[in-house]
């Protein structure tokens, strides 16, 4: 019954060519700068032909190979136009489908996870899938109770393929570190491995979206689909429709793009304050714009889709978040340092300018400076640019900062949701979602001190502290938690569902 596994040779044949085809090129490019073509002439062709492989190789494999193009995808307004024009199409295409399985084989999964009169649970059930992705693939239908859902069905062998596909891609991460530039390789194929069982587990994923549904129930902006059913292997959810965000990067009007960008914004600084969990998997494929908006049909609301990688924070985005960032904007460069060093992105045995390390923050942070900000390609690669180039101060200053484990999965999901902001070329009010959900954006007057202003009184022993409490891996001082932001409330209210919600069970298929 399980198509991948027996295509395990083929995949790592394609996957371990890739390296191969590198190397070959790289031994063409310097044949042709011994016949005397400048360098930056030779680099390009080298990284349209790289490019051109690599887009091809894992448009073609489910998997790992897939979830590794998808989060390369949402990076693609970081490439050079040269490198991305031509190759725009193939990436698109990575966000939203994969060739489907077999017919025969879904039956076989619904078979076995649903029974033997599975189709008893549809009034309607389309064979031809909707869309089909790295590790599943989604069929629309009609529930025994006329509900309109989406059946989502894991692929047999799909927890073999990622785990091989990306044990395969780490092997030559670093040949892959050129097309992305400014952009380490080798950590995110890492983090997306150690997900993978978090991936696969379709109960984990069916409680993170419960949670979201829940919360957002009443929201004009968001629309989270409810879970219907959930077993292994199989989750089935309302259906929601509306037009993928891929077509709106591709042919969405000004106004499309502006709100899906606004929307997107929103939806990643206010989800983990209301629901203590981020959506980790920010790729155009996971989102839809919906007619119906607040200012009715004309207007537009975001739906989100896939919870199967979603980042747990109890209490929101960590508050040193916020503060670093309302510092970063002041100017105040002692005391951004000081943070900084006291969660971890700066090691003891490290000494660095502060004014230096506020000139580095500075440029990344330029959309919160202002009230509205219009977010572009050429904006995205000036700054992976500036943070690539062996021969700036920023790359140098750059691979001496550390980053937290805590907060790994917080800056990818950053990083991709700019990304794909770039990708929409919006303007976003982006100030505003922060002053709105950012735990200690805002100065908040009943705060004591600001964590740049204190020398941590506590000391962590063995990931314990005095006077002070470890959070997530941070040590964090007593007095800068006490104070509850606006959104405190919201969040303890939708923890506390979350951890009531129930999903639900579908009747027995049998008779």
């Amino acid at each position: 019954m399980s198509d991948l596994p027996r295509k395990a040779v083929t995949r790592t044949a394609k996957l371990a060519a890739l390296p191969l085809g590198f190397a070959g090129r790289a031994t063409w490019g310097l044949g042709k700068r011994i016949v005397g073509e400048s360098a930056e002439i030779v680099g390009r062709e080298l990284q349209q032909r790289t490019a051109e492989q690599l887009f091809k190789v894992l448009g073609e494999l489910k998997g790992g190979a897939m979830k590794f193009g998808q989060a390369l995808s949402v990076f693609e307004s970081a490439l050079p136009e040269e490198v991305a024009g031509p190759y725009r199409a193939a990436l698109t295409k990575l966000q939203e489908a994969a060739p489907p399985m077999p017919t025969r084989t879904v039956h076989a999964v619904l078979e076995e996870r649903l029974g033997l009169e599975w189709r008893e649970l549809f009034l309607e059930f389309e064979e031809k899938p909707a869309a089909a992705a790295s590790i599943g693939q989604v069929h629309r239908a009609v529930w025994h109770d006329g509900r309109e859902v989406a059946v989502k069905v894991q692929y047999p062998g799909a927890g073999e393929a990622l785990l091989s596909d990306l044990s395969q891609l780490s092997r030559f991460a670093r040949l892959l570190g050129p097309l992305i530039p400014g952009m380490d390789i080798k950590p995110l194929i890492t983090e997306l491995r150690d997900r993978v069982s978090e991936e696969l587990d379709y109960a984990l994923e069916a409680q993170a979206q419960a949670a979201h549904a829940e919360e957002f129930a009443d929201d004009p902006d968001v629309v989270v689909p409810a879970v219907v059913h959930q077993c292994e292997q199989v989750l089935v959810t309302e259906w929601i429709d509306g037009i993928p965000l891929s077509e709106i990067i591709s042919d969405g009007t000004p106004e499309q793009r502006d709100r899906a960008g606004q929307l997107l914004a929103r939806f990643l600084f206010s989800g983990p304050a209301r629901t203590g969990l981020l959506h980790a998997d920010p790729h155009p494929g996971n989102f839809r714009l919906l007619p119906g908006g607040p200012e009715g049909e004309d207007d537009w609301r975001l739906g989100v889709l896939d919870f199967g990688t979603v980042d747990r924070l109890s209490g929101g985005l960590p508050l040193p978040i916020g503060i670093s960032l309302r510092l970063t904007l002041d100017g105040d460069a002692d005391s951004v340092y000081r943070l900084l060093c006291g969660e971890g992105f700066i090691k003891e045995s490290i000494e660095l300018d502060p004014d230096a390390v506020l000139d580095y923050l500075l440029p990344i942070i330029e959309p919160a400076r202002v009230d509205a900000f219009t977010f572009t390609r050429s904006w995205m690669r000036g700054q992976a640019g500036r943070v690539a180039d062996p021969r700036s101060p920023a790359y140098q200053l750059g691979k001496r900062l550390n980053l937290p484990p805590a907060y790994l999965l917080i800056h990818r999901v950053t990083l991709s949701t700019i990304g794909v902001l770039c990708q929409l070329g919006a303007t976003v009010r982006l100030r505003q979602e922060l002053e709105d959900w950012l735990p200690g954006f805002v100065e908040d007057g009943t705060l004591e001190e600001d964590f740049a202003e204190e020398e941590l009184d506590g000391e962590e022993l063995d990931g314990e502290a005095v006077d002070g409490e470890a959070v997530d891996g941070r040590l964090v001082v007593k007095e800068f938690t006490t104070k509850t932001s606006a959104a405190e409330s919201i969040r303890k209210s939708a923890r506390e569902s979350a951890d009531e919600e129930d999903v639900p069970e579908a009747p027995a298929a049998e008779a």
